[in-house]
């Protein structure tokens, strides 16, 4: 059998970054909306393959991140940098799904052509007139290829809109990887799935880090159901952030000195991970928990 080291060789590497380096590069950044510190002195790495989570309460600025990250919002100082250029520069590498989605208009394409537009652009999966057909054959068979690695091969022809939550969501990773990105992006893509779809999209999403060698930053409020597949977390709150393995950066250290306040971090007999502790802590971690005097809207 290959060994897993054989089959990352043996891929091709994402479009528009090195095949070697860090995907992303944070370095003692701070960024300001209106006048008001969201965090300061932030460091982040991603590095190629990377499976990485977005923690932290409201209004911590994890959105505000990724705008940072995909070129919409500006730093206030420090050095950022993607795919190894400025932020913005290599969007065509990077595959986005972003919180809020317009879908209504898609609700009666077929979802292949819904993974279709992410290589056609606008055109909601119709091939532009002066596309050559072998390129039109290279776009079906990769679009095919997506479809099958998301495991979507059984709805793949079924209006988009009629598919169940969790179908969907494996038809959008599908499209924002299609064009094999550098950096694919999630911002709560977790959100109104059940716990089952949860599970099966996050082990989607490291199989895709794994199969295309693509890293995946991912927003979620609870670390949970991401525990299994996680390399690292970036815990953001109190306007700073730590990074690491989830049990280095979900501590009662660690989140005590971000939240300035005493915190308590326990586990479960069945492996979740319970934040105890002021200012109102959750029950279970990563419900919306911060107190109103930290709990500003994230500038996402």
């Amino acid at each position: 059998m290959t060994s897993e080291t054989d089959a990352r060789a043996s891929r091709p590497a994402a479009a528009g970054r090195p095949d070697a380096g860090p995907v992303v590069e944070v370095h003692d950044a701070a960024v300001r909306v209106g006048g008001r510190t969201i965090w300061s002195q932030v460091n982040v790495t991603v590095a190629p393959g990377q499976f990485t989570a977005i923690l932290g309460p409201n209004g911590a600025g994890k959105s505000t991140l990724l705008k940072v990250l995909l070129g919409m919002l500006p730093l206030a100082s420090g050095s950022v940098r993607v795919l190894g250029a400025p932020p913005g520069v290599r969007r065509d590498a990077i595959g986005y799904l972003p919180q809020h989605r317009q879908l209504e208009t898609a609700a009666r394409i077929r979802a292949r052509e819904i993974v279709r537009l992410g290589l056609t652009g606008a055109h909601w999966g119709v091939p532009l007139p002066l596309v050559r057909r072998a390129t039109r054959r290279d776009e079906s068979r990769r679009v095919d290829e997506v479809i099958a690695m998301v495991g979507a091969d059984a709805y793949a022809l079924r209006p988009f809109g009629e598919l169940s939550g969790g179908e969907q969501q494996r038809i959008l990773i599908a499209q924002a990887v299609v064009r094999r990105p550098g950096l694919l992006i999630l911002d709560e893509p977790l959100d109104s799935l059940d716990l089952p779809n949860q599970a099966a999209v996050v082990g989607l999403i490291r199989e895709v880090c794994t199969r295309e060698r693509v890293a995946a930053l991912l927003v979620a409020h609870d670390v949970n159901p991401l525990l299994p597949a996680l390399d690292e977390v970036v815990y953001l709150a109190n306007g700073h952030a730590f990074q690491g393995p989830v049990h280095d950066v979900i501590t009662t250290e660690r989140l005590s000195a971000l939240f300035g306040v005493p915190i308590e971090v326990l586990t479960t007999r069945d492996g979740r991970l319970v934040v105890v502790g002021q200012p109102e802590a959750p029950h279970h971690h990563g419900h919306r928990h911060v107190h109103a005097d930290h709990a500003d809207h994230d500038h996402a």
